[in-house]
C-alpha cells in the first residue's frame, strides 16, 4: 500500500475505507483529485480499486500523531464516513476547532443530530434521510403519472 510521502499540494482526506469511503476515494482519484483515506484497519484498503491514485495510511483518525503524519494543515476537505456516528463527531470537531479545516463533511446514522452539526458548520449527510427523501420523490413521481393517466380517462 501507498504511504504518506511530503505533500506538498492541498488535497482531500476520508476517514473510514468501508464501502462508502472507498467508494468516494475512488471516485475522486478517477477524477484526478489528491486523495489520501485513512483508516485502522490495512485490510480495509482491498476495497480501493487497483486503479486507486491516491495515499493510504494505517492508523486512527483521532490520534494528533496520525493526523501529523497525513499533513492535515494541507487538507482542503475532510470527509468522516466511520460506522460510527461519534467518531464522525469528534473527527469534524478536531478538524473544524483544532486545525480550521474549512469544509468537513460527515455521516451521521442518527438524524436528529443533524441540525446542532450544520450550525457548527459541519456538513452532514444522513442515509436515512436521503433514502426517505428518494422514495418521496419515486412516490410523488408516481402519483404524477397515475394523474395524467387518470385525466386521459375523464374525457
Amino acid at each position: 500500500m501507498k504511504v504518506v510521502k511530503n505533500r506538498k499540494m492541498a488535497y482531500t482526506l476520508i476517514i473510514g475505507c468501508g464501502r462508502l469511503g472507498s467508494s468516494l476515494a475512488n471516485e475522486l482519484s478517477d477524477r484526478n483529485s489528491d486523495v489520501l483515506i485513512i483508516d485502522r484497519d490495512k485490510d480495509a484498503f482491498r476495497k480501493l480499486a487497483p486503479s486507486y491514485g491516491g495515499l493510504t495510511l494505517t492508523g486512527d483518525a483521532t490520534d494528533f500523531n496520525i493526523l501529523s503524519i497525513a499533513h492535515i494543515k494541507k487538507v482542503t476537505t475532510i470527509i468522516a464516513t466511520t460506522d460510527s456516528d461519534n467518531t464522525n463527531i469528534m473527527l469534524a470537531q478536531i478538524a473544524k476547532t483544532i486545525f480550521n479545516i474549512n469544509r468537513v463533511i460527515i455521516r451521521l446514522f442518527d438524524p436528529d443530530r443533524l441540525c446542532v452539526y450544520n450550525d457548527m458548520g459541519i456538513e452532514t449527510i444522513s442515509p436515512l434521510l436521503l433514502s426517505i427523501k428518494e422514495i418521496e420523490t419515486r412516490i410523488d413521481i408516481d402519483k404524477e403519472t397515475i394523474n395524467e393517466k387518470a385525466s386521459g380517462f375523464d374525457r
